[in-house]
């Protein structure tokens, strides 16, 4: 980490570390510890409140837009399953969005894969812990890491605790090709330790209290962003339990009451800058930059996750309405096709045990919607655990594009 980069407006200390490297023996560096979120705003300029306003305005329409629906949880899987593929994309874990979307979430077909769905029962986890009215805590922290490493190569003995040992971020372009890895570092975080676990639970204590006189919840959940990223508190999933955390941050404010926003899709596409913008704010405390940049990226994915909700909401209508034009007429067609529209792909077992109809029944119906171009197969040759999907619904999720 270039030591020389850290200004007087560093917003945190430069904290002494050693080690050990097997080559060339001892080593001394420093890592920067931030310092303990403020109650209020920080200073931004008009350009900032203009784009922190327009964010507020955006997730305002993207929350009216879902309580509009007669059951707006039935988007909530589709659109958690593009934020899963898209902000694994971000750490390096690459699945196409349309395997993620319809795969078989009891036999992934690859790591990578399992790595991306880990992400999806992680946020459910979040999601129903919030609608509880549960806290915030660092054992919560320690239970989503664990889901998201299950059954990867990141998992450990030591996954689900807060880490135990000194991390590294990434690699700076300047750096020399035989630098130690700690000066070769883009960014080193805090060392291990009761202090680091103390922060995480102070940042958590301050995600807690609702501050809508003091700090803009935009600007609040920007901050506790930067925080949670800079602690670093895992060894491995920091970035995606960071992203999760701005939703689930929106909705213990209030900002969303449906968890249907997804964030890294925008980010993902502006890596470099989203990494300079956090890095920026510990450097020369440049807070403005980088809450603008993040209000920016909040409004258009707010915009971007509505069109795509009232892109599924038409394409159910059209589903329906071919329902309504065939000579089927059950009431359990219609529930088929808003279940197809909310699961991108699901197997007859699937639709017996959630729709609590008989197995001749679920694939009666299902046969049906085939024969009408509604549904089709995945994989026509696998017969004992055949998988259906809407291809209309799955042109929509696949063919969203980045603003």
């Amino acid at each position: 980490m270039d030591l020389s980069s850290f200004g007087p407006g560093a917003l945190g200390d430069l904290v002494p570390i050693h080690g050990t490297d097997p080559v060339r023996g001892k080593w001394r560096h420093s890592s920067f510890v931030p310092w303990p979120l403020p109650s209020e705003s920080p200073g931004l300029s008009p350009a900032t409140y203009l784009a922190v306003g327009n964010a507020r305005a955006a997730l305002a329409g993207l929350d009216g837009t879902a309580r509009q629906l007669p059951n707006p949880r039935l988007l909530r899987r589709p659109t958690l399953q593009a934020e899963a593929q898209s902000t694994s994309a971000l750490e390096g874990t690459y699945a196409p969005l349309a395997d993620v979307l319809t795969a078989d979430e009891d036999r992934p077909q690859s790591l990578d894969l399992r790595e991306v769905l880990n992400y999806v029962a992680m946020a459910d986890r979040a999601f129903l812990w919030v609608e509880q009215g549960r806290s915030l805590t660092v054992g919560l922290l320690g239970e989503l890491q664990r889901i998201l490493v299950q059954r990867t190569r990141s998992e450990n003995s030591s996954s689900g605790a807060i880490r135990e040992g000194q991390v590294v971020i990434g690699r700076r372009a300047e750096a020399l090709p035989d630098d130690l890895p700690v000066v070769a570092a883009r960014f080193v975080p805090p060392p291990p330790g009761l202090d680091l676990q103390a922060r995480v639970q102070d940042l958590l204590d301050w995600m807690s209290l609702s501050r809508p006189e003091e700090i803009d919840p935009v600007v609040a959940a920007a901050m506790a962003h930067y925080q949670f990223e800079t602690l670093h508190p895992f060894s491995d999933g920091n970035g995606r339990i960071g992203r999760l955390l701005i939703v689930v941050h929106l909705l213990k404010l209030g900002v969303l009451s449906e968890p249907t926003l997804t964030v890294s899709p925008w980010f993902e596409a502006r890596r470099a800058d989203y990494y300079d913008h956090l890095l920026g704010v510990s450097t020369s405390g440049d807070w403005d930059s980088y809450v603008r940049f993040f209000a920016t990226g909040l409004e258009a994915s707010a915009r971007r996750t509505r069109d795509q909700m009232l892109a599924l909401v038409n394409v159910q209508a059209q589903l329906k309405e071919m329902v309504r034009n065939s000579k089927l007429r059950a009431d359990t067609a219609h529930a088929l096709v808003d279940y197809a529209v909310g699961h991108p792909s699901f197997t007859v077992r699937a639709v017996e045990r959630d729709l609590g109809v008989s197995y001749a029944r679920a694939n009666g119906l299902v046969g049906q919607l085939v024969s009408l171009g509604i549904l089709a197969p995945l994989d026509a040759s696998d017969n004992y655990r055949r998988r259906f999907h809407s291809p209309a619904a799955l042109r929509v999720l696949v063919g969203r594009g980045e603003s």
